[in-house]
């Protein structure tokens, strides 16, 4: 994997964001394999609603924003959108262990609060002048994608 991206001229640090990025959507995903979530839909369903809580899309939004059609969305992502990324997934697989939930309600519940505590590093992150933009380009929506949807 790291030399795939190294050829495609991603930077090292970038890399290793999202090796780790991978690695914590692993845990995440045999988290809710132990719990009684088992179908592809139930993680897109819940993948949804961390991305929902984080970026206030859901992954399929963020793909048409973007513009990649079978692409995979955490390559096209700059170092803060896999941060906060990592930081929703994360959190909601702490809050799915230390609760011990089970099901899609229990595990649906744990993946918007994580997910909303990315949210809410998101936001405060755009609230610093130096990182707040209005206009940006399609690579960097992270700070963008509320604004953006006000416009249209």
């Amino acid at each position: 994997m790291r030399e795939l991206y190294k050829e495609k001229g991603y930077s090292e640090s970038w890399i290793e964001r999202r090796i780790r990025g991978v690695v914590i959507r692993d845990e995440l995903t045999d988290e809710w394999k132990k719990r009684d979530v088992g179908a592809e839909k139930e993680y897109a369903l819940l993948t949804a609603e961390i991305s929902k809580a984080t970026f206030s899309i859901t992954p399929r939004e963020y793909k048409e924003f973007k513009g990649l059609k079978k692409e995979n969305l955490g390559d096209h992502m700059d170092d803060l959108e896999l941060i906060f990324t990592m930081l929703g997934e994360k959190v909601t697989t702490e809050i799915t262990k230390k609760e011990d939930a089970r099901g899609i309600v229990e595990n649906k519940d744990a993946a918007q609060r994580g997910g909303k505590v990315a949210g809410k590093a998101r936001v405060e992150t755009r609230s610093i002048p130096p990182l707040f933009r209005v206009v940006v380009c399609k690579q960097t929506t992270y700070l963008s994608v509320e604004y953006l949807r006000a416009q249209n």
